[in-house]
């Protein structure tokens, strides 16, 4: 007779998932309205203890992929619950002009996030630092002293040595790992300009930038749990162990990244790199060399690194913010310590801003005053605000300078018989996005 009855088990099952999920979509809603009828911004149902981390889990692995999908269907100012973090995800324009320029100041500070606290001396460097006088201070003096415009100039010399050297390795060998080659240059010019000479240890501190740019992504347990001592102890003795030598962090390799991008780019569209290698050879024809003091001249140029900046900001979600005190934003309720990530990325291809958005079209940015100074809020690849990237000039003097030698020197092409279409464009996941996999020219 039991067996009868089986077939009521499945029915059952699905009846009580309906009920609770209707519970859990009312509790949602309802705590979406906030005293004086104030609202939380919009987002899926969360269960407990893990909140919306399942939904991240769905669709594109690539958590800057998936919240831009996730805002098609919630809108572009989405609430969702990390783990213990409530966090606000920012997907246009508009809002994120909100959050960083009219509400900059309530959203200048940075949230706690353990592998930063590790691995830059309790979080003191530029790009963690919680914001007040000591940020305010050691901004000042890399924005004007380290790697401002007139800093950048002064290097020149140093990033044309460094550059003629990279020149000369790529000629004399018949296989190549551009994106190991170009971050082991990259690394030999901070080198010399903070110590006055290339360390010889440089190529053993490769390893561990690319391990603590996968630490500082920002989605890792241990920053979505923080009350969670055992998750804190093990990536604490995980980082110690790492940081047994000593370690030259020289900054990010975000323009190296882009540099990388860049050439993918122009291989995957030959048309562009035909026009991009014309221009620079009709430029610097009978010198011999590209000195950066005439980069200025490659105006063609100027708009690839643009279009490269659009369709792969180094850090599609940018290092997030953290509001200081409870504030209401158009009409949206934000409560002190919720952590605030841009989706530049997302931003970037808008469909309203930007006609073919995933098109690669460098000539979008003719006769357009849009550019990379944090005032266009359509187009952020440095983001805006107190909080912009204070190495921005630096890091497109160096990007200027490898692709305008690449392009001069060599000629670039895809393997006998590949096809543009074919050409991998998977990216890599970590606080900046990489390639999936190197440039490698047999």
């Amino acid at each position: 007779m039991a067996s009868d009855y089986y077939f009521l088990i499945p029915i059952s099952v699905a009846i009580i998932i309906t009920i609770v999920s209707v519970i859990i979509r009312k509790r949602t809603l309802a705590s979406s309205k906030a005293a004086g009828g104030e609202r939380t911004p919009p987002g899926p149902w969360k269960l407990p203890i893990i909140g919306n981390l399942h939904q991240l889990a769905i669709g594109s692995s690539l958590p800057h992929r998936r919240l831009a999908e996730l805002a098609q269907q919630y809108g572009p100012l989405m609430q969702l619950q990390l783990g213990e973090i409530p966090t606000v995800i920012v997907s246009s324009a508009e809002w994120a002009k909100e959050f960083m320029q009219a509400h900059d100041l309530n959203f200048a500070s940075r949230p706690f996030i353990p592998a930063a606290n590790i691995i830059f001396y309790g979080g003191r460097d530029i790009g963690f630092s919680p914001h007040g006088p000591y940020w305010t201070k050691m901004r000042k003096i890399v924005a004007m002293e380290l790697l401002g415009a007139r800093r950048t100039k002064l290097l020149r010399p140093i990033m044309e040595q460094e550059m003629a050297k990279l020149v000369g390795l790529i000629n004399t060998k018949p296989t190549i790992n551009l994106t190991e080659m170009m971050l082991s240059f990259g690394n030999s010019i901070t080198c010399r300009a903070a110590f006055g000479k290339i360390q010889k240890q440089e190529e053993v501190f490769l390893p561990f930038i690319k391990q603590f740019m996968k630490m500082l992504g920002g989605f890792s347990l241990v920053d979505l749990f923080p009350s969670s001592n055992l998750l804190r102890l093990l990536v604490a003795n995980a980082a110690e162990r790492k940081l047994k030598k000593d370690m030259f962090l020289a900054g990010s390799d975000t323009w190296t990244i882009t540099v990388e991008w860049a050439m993918s780019e122009l291989m995957k569209h030959p048309r562009v790199m035909e026009k991009a290698q014309r221009e620079v050879r009709k430029v610097f024809n009978g010198k011999g060399v590209v000195d950066e003091a005439s980069i200025d001249r490659l105006q063609y140029l100027q708009l690839v690194l643009k279009e490269t900046l659009r369709l792969h900001p180094p850090g599609p979600l940018a290092i997030p913010r953290e509001s200081k005190e409870t504030i209401v934003v158009n009409g949206y309720k934000i409560p002190a310590k919720t952590r605030v990530f841009v989706n530049l990325w997302a931003i970037n291809r808008d469909p309203h801003h930007w006609a073919q958005p995933e098109v690669f079209e460098p000539e979008r940015f003719l006769n357009s005053s849009v550019d990379f100074r944090g005032t266009d809020f359509h187009y952020l690849p440095f983001g805006a605000g107190r909080r912009m990237c204070p190495g921005m000039h630096y890091g497109l003097a160096l990007a200027y300078l490898s692709l305008a030698n690449l392009i001069y020197h060599f000629d670039w092409k895809l393997p006998h018989q590949m096809k543009p279409e074919d050409l991998d464009m998977r990216e890599r996941f970590g606080i900046e996005v990489k390639r999936q996999n190197n440039l490698i020219r047999a």
